[in-house]
């Protein structure tokens, strides 16, 4: 069986190194000069840097078992214990405990000065359709939770807005805690509490998470600069694929087909072989963001590793990451300098990213020593990135998870064709694998390939 699979990202990768361990004959277009999507390591002042993802949810088992099945197992790492930190309402506040937000534990949440009021706790039933996680919290927890705790939390993840992310896709941690949720999460730290020291919550790879699609791409036909255009399933059964620049574009053949590209291009493939799908691709948006990294001299950075902001208080920066501080390997290899990683943009809010790259790492740096004042400097930059990604993250509005049963229904319709990626359930690490190996299964022969 020869399988063509579009998009050389986490998911194509993944689900192209199942294939081949399956035994399949895998080939892999990938529109781009390089493999990885945005798991992606830059040069920036002779050191070695992540510019998209920098770790991965330890409580999920793909990414670690990817990791292990890879053989990097001994490159795993996990981020130093350091404490969580909002810069909201003019000052670096430590962040209390909570479950996605929701306070668990209030006399932590008042000492915090996070909030400006006393926190709300209502019991509201609990809604039988998907809401905006917004909705759900405001009204039993009160809107200034929303703003403050909840939303640059799901900012950090989807560089959405709480008012239309869906409760069900981006938050069902929440939803579980039911109609009186800050009592819930009381219960819940309680007893993890009792239950002794949590396990990790993230992990990372010693030289970056951007080696771990270089690491999967070993040894599978990858066709970089190969835009498919097109692709047509013929009355055999098979694919054909339009590959290449207009003038000189060729067509390829393969048994079966996965696409593992964003919503919008795989929109446009879809719309003569799976209507359906294709229309509700084109429904989810995307979020676009950029990420500024600094290398600093000198700086004297708070402990900690970094903090998060609330949009609410108007700042330019969503995040600032103390990479240095964070990852050990990192502070290693930087050899006394500091890494800060800051991330500006936010869905529907692209006035930001139409700045200059000078001028991006301008605002970076006055907002960093902004939220600094008083408790560090950073000192002399070193050198300096603007990673830009363009319509980077999918938008899970509510409705989503209907939305992608509609999809993949349509897709399963159709003999020798599969889906994954960000754009269905999940768009972290671990999630992403989740979609690659589903589709991988759904193209293989059940008996023959073992995946």
């Amino acid at each position: 069986m020869r399988v063509g699979v579009v998009g050389a990202g986490i998911a194509g990768l993944t689900c192209a190194h199942a294939l081949r361990e399956a035994g399949a004959e895998v080939v892999v277009w990938e529109a781009g000069d390089r493999v990885g999507g945005k798991l992606r390591l830059e040069d920036i002042g002779g050191l070695t840097l992540d510019q998209g993802a920098e770790s991965m949810l330890a409580r999920r088992p793909e990414g670690l078992e990817l990791v292990g099945r890879l053989g990097l197992g001994d490159r795993l790492v996990h981020p130093e214990p350091a404490p969580a930190t909002l810069w909201t309402r003019g000052a670096l506040r430590p962040m209390p405990p909570t479950v996605m937000g929701i306070p668990s534990d209030l006399e932590a949440l008042e000492a915090s000065g996070v909030l400006e009021g006393a926190v709300e706790r209502h019991d509201v039933p609990v809604p039988g359709e998907d809401v905006p996680v917004a909705d759900f919290v405001a009204q039993r927890a009160g809107r200034e939770v929303v703003d403050r705790l909840v939303e640059p939390l799901l900012g950090g993840v989807y560089a959405g807005h709480a008012d239309r992310l869906s409760l069900r896709a981006t938050a069902p941690m929440i939803g579980a805690l039911g109609s009186d949720p800050i009592g819930a999460a009381i219960a819940r730290r309680a007893e993890q509490l009792a239950a002794g020291p949590a396990e990790p919550v993230l992990a990372g790879l010693d030289g970056g998470m951007g080696s771990l699609p270089v690491a999967l791409a070993e040894d599978l036909d990858i066709r970089l600069n190969s835009t498919v255009r097109g692709v047509r399933r013929e009355n055999d059964g098979g694919w054909t694929l339009v590959v290449g620049p207009t003038t000189r574009a060729v067509r390829e053949r393969c048994d079966a087909l996965v696409l593992a590209v964003p919503a919008p291009a795989a929109s446009r493939l879809l719309g003569d072989i799976a209507p359906a799908a294709s229309f509700a691709l084109a429904g989810i948006d995307y979020a676009s963001m950029a990420l500024v990294t600094l290398v600093l001299d000198g700086a004297e950075l708070p402990e900690g590793s970094g903090f998060l902001v609330p949009p609410v208080d108007g700042r330019s920066i969503k995040a600032a990451t103390f990479a240095t501080n964070k990852w050990a390997w990192l502070a290693r290899d930087a050899q006394g300098a500091s890494i800060v990683r800051t991330s500006l943009g936010r869905a529907g809010d692209a006035t930001a990213l139409q700045r200059s790259d000078d001028e991006l790492v301008t605002l970076a740096i006055a907002d960093l020593e902004s939220a600094l004042a008083g408790v560090g400097t950073l000192g002399t930059v070193a050198a300096s990135r603007v990673q830009r990604w363009g319509g980077g993250l999918p938008q899970y509005d509510v409705g989503h998870q209907e939305l992608v049963a509609r999809i993949e229904a349509d897709i399963a319709s159709v003999p020798g064709l599969a889906v994954c990626g960000a754009a269905y359930h999940g768009v972290g690490i671990p999630a992403v694998i989740a979609t690659a190996h589903q589709a991988a299964r759904a193209i293989t022969t059940e008996g023959t390939m073992d995946i």
